[in-house]
């Protein structure tokens, strides 16, 4: 009887798990694996909030492969070593994992695969995170896409009618696993206990990201289109970390929404239903992104961003500081930032528009915002967190008009007329009116600071940006 090792990363659940299903269709036993090894990640190790979503996302899979028969094995160290160690030691003859693509990891993954096959072990890997490969998808000159609409129009065309493969019943074990480490030996959690707002938000697992799915459905999908950009609505999916890390497909989401709309023709399903997928289509494009430009977490897609007159360090360490401590004095920034750290996670619409005020209200240079969304955020995923830091910066693909500066007291009393989401998150500003409530520094009434006076001139500092992007508009694309 042979045996392979399945070697789980963010791929964390049991259906639509290809490598899973490839091992149980070719061997008799499966020994399912995680390594725990965050330095192979570097410099883009995950941060808390991401630590303390694997913690319970791995107890969620544990149980879950448990209840089928096969034990998760947790190890730590280096992965090529543990991997030819358990492979040894469990007589195995093939080694399967889902691919991830972020640039060290692809040089990573790759170097396994080789070292394994000289070990005369079997060793694949297998699509479980995307709905198209990276490199699958080229303009008509055979070169990457840059601009996103004419990716997902290609794309789109391009989508898997396949059924998700569903989840095995029942997965036979090995007789004798090799010993593996309690999950509390990887220390995820933090030892300072500050993620009770993440425990009342999230319920991470592959039956909470179905839960999630399943409500998305009945309650909000037939509004999406009109309803995704208003924060204090619960009318998104929020299943971004899920995606992350794995615990659901964005095959067995479309599969789900495409029922959904087979199911309520006659409803407002159907163009809602388009649209969530096009959603999907933007973190699609992102991975395009940085797997065919991987300086990109680091360095601007358009290369002309490099003699762009960022502020130095020592001159905004003040201002990002009350950034990202939601004290900035503008509420609708402030709101956003404090929902992230609370729930380490924020409305799209929102996150848009704090990204706007820190690079150009404030021209802090945009990687300092991206980092600090990388340690709060539970769904920092390396490609979309580029991606939208990118975008909003204007520095990245698509990004146009690039010089655009979102206004968040305008964008407050749009997507936020009546301040529900303000008074969420900004209890000390919630006996305001709602007309004041949206520039409290216009108030009549006292208010407490900072919003009797933001940390920057709203009109003066969006002049400055519009001078600082007009200093680089003439200045030749490097890339």
């Amino acid at each position: 009887m042979t045996t392979a090792l399945v070697w789980f990363r963010r791929d964390l659940r049991l259906a639509d798990n290809p490598a899973l299903r490839h091992a149980l269709e070719q061997h008799e036993r499966v020994l399912p694996v995680y390594i725990h090894a965050p330095d192979e990640e570097a410099p883009w190790s995950p941060g808390g909030a991401t630590r303390w979503w694997l913690h319970h996302a791995l107890a969620a899979l544990a149980a879950d492969l448990a209840k089928a028969g096969a034990p998760l094995l947790i190890r730590q160290g280096a992965s090529l070593s543990q991997l030819r160690e358990l492979a040894k030691a469990a007589n195995a003859a093939a080694v399967y994992w889902n691919r991830l693509y972020e640039p060290a990891l692809i040089e990573r993954d790759q170097g396994i695969k080789q070292a394994l096959r000289d070990d005369s072990l079997i060793a694949d890997s297998f699509n479980a995170a995307l709905l198209i490969e990276p490199w699958q998808m080229k303009t008509g000159n055979g070169d990457p896409y840059r601009v996103f609409t004419p990716f997902w129009r290609a794309a789109s065309q391009r989508l898997p009618q396949h059924a998700p493969l569903p989840a095995p019943r029942r997965i036979k074990a090995v007789d004798a696993p090799p010993p593996g480490l309690p999950l509390e030996a990887l220390q995820l959690r933090p030892k300072i206990r500050w993620d009770g707002g993440l425990d009342q938000a999230w319920t991470p697992g592959e039956s909470g990201a179905w839960a999630l799915l399943q409500r998305y459905c009945e309650d909000a999908a037939a509004h999406y289109k009109e309803e995704r950009d208003l924060p204090a609505l619960d009318a998104t999916s929020r299943l971004s970390p899920h995606l992350h890390f794995g615990e659901i497909s964005p095959l067995q989401i479309v599969a789900r929404l495409r029922r959904l709309a087979a199911e309520d023709a006659a409803s407002g399903v159907i163009a809602n239903t388009d649209h969530y997928i096009r959603e999907l289509g933007w973190r699609e494009f992102s991975h395009h992104l940085l797997y065919h430009y991987p300086h990109t977490p680091q360095q601007a897609l358009n290369r002309k961003f490099d003699a762009f007159p960022w502020r130095k360090p020592r001159d905004y360490a003040a201002e990002l500081r009350a950034w990202q401590r939601g004290r900035t004095g503008v509420p609708l920034v402030d709101a956003g930032m404090r929902q992230l750290w609370q729930t380490g996670w924020m409305h799209n619409r929102v996150r848009m528009i704090v990204a706007s005020f820190l690079t150009k209200n404030l021209l802090i240079p945009w990687q300092e915002g991206a980092r600090w969304f990388w340690d709060t955020l539970v769904d920092a995923d390396l490609a979309n967190n580029t991606q939208g830091w990118q975008w909003t910066a204007g520095c990245g693909a698509d990004a146009a008009p690039y010089f655009r500066v979102f206004n968040p007291v305008l964008q407050s009393g749009r997507f936020d007329g009546r301040g529900t989401y303000l008074r969420r998150w900004l209890p000390e500003l919630a006996h305001l009116p709602d007309q004041a409530l949206h520039a409290p520094w216009l108030a009549k009434t006292a208010v407490p600071a900072p919003y009797d006076k933001p940390i920057v001139d709203l009109a003066g500092s969006r002049e400055r940006a519009l001078a600082a992007y007009a200093s680089i508009r003439n200045a030749q694309d490097l890339d």
